[in-house]
This record gives C-alpha cells, structure tokens and sequence, in this order.
C-alpha cells in the first residue's frame, strides 16, 4: 500500500483543497482516514476552511468562461483522456479504494472500470448535446430550444462509491461546459486526492485553466457552505436522506438546483415461476456486496409462500459459504464495515428487528481475533420480518436482508412498494405475464425495476436514480445530462413583418 500512497503523492499530511495541480492552505481541522480493514491509519487531510473553500469557488467562477468557450467534442476530448489517466492507474486506485473504503478488490476495480466507461460515454455525448426544433404557428417565423451550461456544479458525494459517482456527474458536466467543486466523503479523503491527481495532470497538458476541476474535502459544515452559495447553481448530493432533505431545503430556498440520489429500500420480489438458483446469486451478492453499504443493496426479500422454506434453506446455506475478511483478498466476499459508528448502526437494527419480533435465521454479530483486528467485520445476516416494522422501513446500511412471505403478486407488488424510498427493485420470475405487470404503471414504483437480475450492479447506460425519499434525481447515461443544462427556447423572425402569437393584433 505504501508504493500506492507513493504513486499519488499521498503523504501523511495533505492539503485538502486543490483548484487543479495548485493545492490551497487551508486552516481547517485535520481529518485522518483510518483502513477499515486493518484499522492502520493511511494518511491525514487538512480539510477547508471558509477562506479556502471561498478560494476554491473563485478559481471555478474564472475558469467557467474559458472551459464553456471550448467547444463540447474539443471538451469531450479532453475526457477521453481522463479515461485514459484512469485506465492507466486503475489497479493502483482499485486498491486504494478497497483499502480505504473497505470494499472488496474486484468491487475496488470495478468502480474506476465505472469511472472509465462514463468517460467513454461522455465523449461520445460531447458531439450529441441536441435541442428541438419546433414549427412557429407565426409565418416566417422559426423556433427551437437548446442547452447552455449551468456554470459551477457541486458535487456531494458519499463514502460507499468514493470516486465512481463523483465520476459520473463531474464528466457529464465537463463535456456540457460546467465546472465542478467536489466535496467527497470525509471517510474517504485519499481516494478522492488520487483523482484530483489524475485530471489535473490531464487538464494541465490540455492548457486548461486552474479551477474547472476543484477538491474541497470537509467535514459536514463544508456541504452546508456548497449548499447555501448562490455562487453553485447546481449541487448534486449522494448520500442518506436526511442529508439530501437537508440539502435541497436549504438550495431551494435560494431557487437553485439539486440532483439527489438518496437511500434505498430495495426488495427482489421471488415468484413462484423464479429460477431459484439464479435468484440465488442475485439476492446473495445483492445482499452482502460493499457488505451491505451501497444504496441499491437488496435490504429485502418478498417470496412466494410455495417456494419460501426452500428458497429460505438455500440462503440459509449459501450464508455458510461465505467468507469475511481482508478484502484485497479476492478469496472473500465480504469485507468490512466503513467505521465503528457503522458498526453500532448495524447492532442497533438487529435489536430493533427483535424488539419488534423478527427472528433470525441467520445471526449476526461483530467477528474479532486474528484479521478482524479494525473492529468492523461484521456478520451477514438474514431475518424474518414484516414488512410493516419500523426497522424494515428504514435503510440500514449494513449486511441485514430480511424475507417476507407473499400469496399473490399484487401483495408482493404492494409490499415491494410499501417504504418511503424507491431506488432500486427487482422480480425474479420466467412468467412473462408476472414481469409485465412488475414493469407496468401498475409494478413498481421505483426508479430502476430488474427483471431476472439483482437490485445492485446499474450499467452506466441508464440513468440512475430513484423516487419518493429516494430524491428523484437522475444521474450517468441516458438523458442524465440535461441536469447540468438551462433549457432555452429561441424563436426568430426571418419575415418582414412581426406577427403576435395567438393572433393579437396591437396596431398604431
């Protein structure tokens, strides 16, 4: 690990403020991020301070007419080359994101693979940024709506997917012509130094000016500052729902924008006519990948009453099978809790599932001795519940899977839909009439709904997001990139005379 802290100029004190290659004093309090894995400390940040921060968001407001002069597929070209940066340091920060976050290797890898392919998909977006063309009811007349930038972007982003997500708003949001202010996770500051590192060599061969890619790590105070300033159009928050609450009060009450992608809720509704094994797979690694810390975990199971017991025994099983520990170990499945807070969340929900009368079929519990020595290994667990508990309601980020037991699809329908949140969904079935109505106006009420796959695991294709508590935010593929975007409509008058639409007539 230390040739890696070494290949990203990770020492033991870093600046936490950066507006390209040029990183800022700053006055503001230390935060040291500690492995989750061995509990060993990798390196300590000086997070921001107002004068910082006020700094950073200065150094943006200049470059923002440069970078929108540019045009978008010279932009897209430019982050290409990001793609390439990644490319080329995707094993040294695939690690660093794992032992940092805690993640497994493969997921470790797996995120900055993310981080490339909407590198990939926003160059080829930097040559379609489309509008419409309408027809005028006005003779001689032409109309049309385009996009222009938005100017500064924020970017809040949570510790579970310290770099893809800030990957998928920030490249976005080059190729339309805005500029980024990230605020990553304070649990995750090192990762998000090592990126700062990568673009900011890019940009730097590119002439770019200093301040269209900026880094302000800070504690919570830090977001509020990016939420109240009128300077930032837009902030994109990833994180729980009480954050985005929290955010999207306080930039609508100055009419500004937010994108949110908040928690999750997600359930795989298992019919009768599933292929069981399949399904197997997909709730298994759905449940305890990130060991439950991703926002599109499967928090809950809702099967058929005639496949239940069999379906519960073969969970039952592969729960056995599985393996925690160090997760640079691609042996193990499961790695750790991000911090001991975490850890206490996860013992918290396990009595509130007993209190309320769930029983487990699977128990929990904390793992010590030899190579749990962080404190945060935790075991995957499983319980039966109703849908109807507090505990269930709420999403803990952990790896606690709860079965529920239905009788007919429009209940499995009705409880799969029955939480606050609405991310991600998912129905296991080879009955074509059952996937149809799971896909209709009449299913899901959620942002993603699967057919035959997990609730966690999007392609960057699509866009991402999700509902009710959720926040309705959408971001990555698709039309995701409107949100970076102000819509303007343009009408011309190319005939000698001016017409007045619906046909008012002011003449003198």
């Amino acid at each position: 690990m230390q040739n890696i802290l070494q290949h990203f100029q990770l020492g033991e004190l870093n600046s936490g403020v950066s507006t390209g290659n040029s990183w800022l004093h700053s006055n503001g309090e230390k935060i040291v991020s500690s492995s989750p894995v061995d509990g060993k400390v990798i390196g300590t940040v000086q997070a921001a301070d107002r004068a910082a921060y006020d700094a950073a968001i200065s150094s943006a407001q200049k470059a923002y007419p440069i970078w929108k002069a540019i045009p978008a597929p010279r932009r897209g070209e430019i982050v290409r080359q990001i793609g390439e940066g990644l490319r080329k340091n995707k094993e040294a920060l695939g690690k660093l994101v794992s032992y940092e976050m805690g993640k497994s290797l493969q997921e470790g890898y797996g995120e900055v693979q993310e981080m490339i392919d909407i590198c990939d998909f926003a160059v080829g977006l930097s040559r379609q940024l489309h509008g419409l063309t309408m027809h005028s009811e006005r003779p001689g007349h032409r109309m049309y709506e385009q996009y222009h930038p938005l100017g500064i972007v924020g970017i809040i982003s949570a510790f579970n997917f310290p770099v893809a997500v800030w990957s998928w708003n920030s490249m976005l949001a080059w190729v339309c012509g805005d500029v980024c202010v990230w605020k990553p996770s304070e649990k995750t500051p090192l990762t998000a130094i090592a990126c700062q590192r990568i673009t900011a060599e890019v940009f730097a061969a590119n002439d770019v000016p200093e301040g269209v890619s900026c880094l302000v790590i800070g504690n919570r105070d830090a977001g509020e500052w990016m939420a109240a300033d009128e300077r930032v159009p837009l902030v994109s928050a990833t994180g729980s729902t009480r954050m985005g609450k929290s955010v999207a009060a306080v930039v609508a009450g100055r009419l500004g924008k937010s994108l949110l992608e908040l928690g999750g809720n997600n359930a795989i509704i298992i019919t009768e006519n599933a292929d069981l094994d399949m399904s197997l797979i997909g709730a298994v690694f759905g449940a305890v990948g990130t060991a439950g810390q991703r926002c599109t975990t499967t928090r809950r199971l809702i099967i058929h009453e005639s496949v239940y017991d069999a379906f519960k025994d073969k969970l039952v099983s592969a729960y056995k099978q599985l393996r925690i520990g160090d997760p640079l170990d691609q042996h193990n499945h499961v790695g750790p809790l991000i911090d001991q807070d975490a850890v206490k969340a996860y013992l918290a929900s396990i009595e509130a599932v007993k209190a309320e009368g769930g029983k487990f079929v699977v128990e929990g519990g904390v793992l010590s001795g030899a190579g749990y020595e962080s404190g945060c290994y935790v075991k995957p667990c499983i319980a039966e519940v109703e849908n109807h508990y507090k505990i269930v309601q709420h999403e803990t980020f952990a790896p606690i899977l709860y079965l529920i037991k239905y009788s007919t699809l429009d209940q499995a329908i009705a409880l799969q839909n029955g939480v606050p949140q609405g991310l991600s969904s998912a129905i296991m079935t080879l009955n074509l009439r059952e996937a149809e109505q799971f896909l209709s106006n009449a299913g899901s009420d959620c942002g993603i709904a699967n057919v035959n796959i997990g609730t966690s695991g999007a392609e960057i294709g699509g866009a991402f997001g999700g509902e009710k508590e959720t926040g309705g935010g959408r971001e990555s593929g698709s039309d995701a990139w409107k949100a970076y975007m102000r819509r303007q409509t343009n009408t011309i008058n190319y005939s000698t005379k001016l017409p007045l639409a619906q046909g008012i007539k002011f003449d003198f």
